[in-house]
């Protein structure tokens, strides 16, 4: 059950805790901008996990093929491949 439901957009989670960090991203916006290209996030993770584009890094590499990704997400993706 979900009990802890956000008024701004009605989603609901299991945690109220969850709830609450919901909810940033809808008051304090993104104050967390790239310096290169101007686009903003409300985590600074995403911000950090953005970057990898521009610093052209790959650290998540397919065991298989060898070939890497930026982001964990998209390593997973290539993997059904396999």
């Amino acid at each position: 059950d979900k009990p802890h439901k956000c008024g701004e957009c009605g989603k609901s989670f299991g945690l109220s805790a969850a709830l609450v960090q919901h909810q940033r991203s809808h008051s304090a916006g993104k104050p967390f901008q790239c310096g290169d290209c101007g686009k903003s996030f409300s985590w600074s993770s995403h911000l950090d996990r953005h970057r990898r584009i521009h610093m052209g890094e790959k650290p998540f590499r397919c065991g298989d093929c060898g070939k890497s990704f930026s982001q964990s997400s998209h390593l997973e993706r290539h993997q059904r491949v396999h």
